[in-house]
């Protein structure tokens, strides 16, 4: 396995879509995941897609860690935010209720900066895993908000073109400011 330079804000890989994965049981889609997965681990990423590493082909990889979920839920809108380490080959999104919510995304392509992005906050996901078994969820909160973000990055675009204010585009080490406004 090897780690992957990741593309950065400006480079054309990251505006195009990508292409369909054709043969999922190519070695080289196997030799992609892995060293997609241990560069997202080596760069403490939530998510990875792979034209973020110079592949144009819809294949992502994400977790969502308890650890970035929002402790603040009421009751009522409680609801497994985690992932497990996932691997999703042309993924699908349906939007399950278009409702907003808002929260701060990162991006490995976008090095130091943090924007508050609004995003449908319930939806369901369905793709291939890498031994072609069909995966299905329905996801809330970070878990929806990680698939969202990287399947992006699928069709060309970065989370900075879906912010509505760009004066919530701040570095990171500023983000301590926007905690309580936020």
């Amino acid at each position: 396995m090897a780690i992957l330079k990741i593309a950065r804000m400006g480079h054309p890989v990251l505006a195009t879509p990508a292409l369909v994965v054709p043969d999922l049981k190519s070695p080289e889609i196997r030799r992609l995941v892995n060293d997609m997965v241990e560069t997202m681990i080596d760069a403490n990423g939530a998510g990875l897609a792979a034209p973020q590493v110079h592949v144009p082909l819809r294949v992502v990889v994400f977790q969502a860690p308890d650890g970035r979920t929002d402790p603040g839920l009421a009751d009522e809108e409680k609801f497994d935010h985690t992932a497990p380490l996932t691997v999703l080959i042309n993924p699908e999104i349906e939007i399950l209720d278009p409702a907003p919510e808002g929260g701060w995304e990162g991006c490995l392509s976008v090095p130091g900066l943090r924007g508050w992005v609004e995003r449908p906050a319930h939806i369901r996901y369905r793709g291939l895993g890498i031994e072609g078994e069909t995966i299905e969820r329905v996801a809330r909160g970070f878990h929806a908000r990680v698939v969202q973000h990287e399947c992006d990055h699928l069709d060309g675009r970065l989370y900075t073109s879906r912010m509505g204010d760009l004066s919530r585009l701040i570095f990171e080490s500023e983000i301590r400011h926007f905690q309580v406004a936020s």
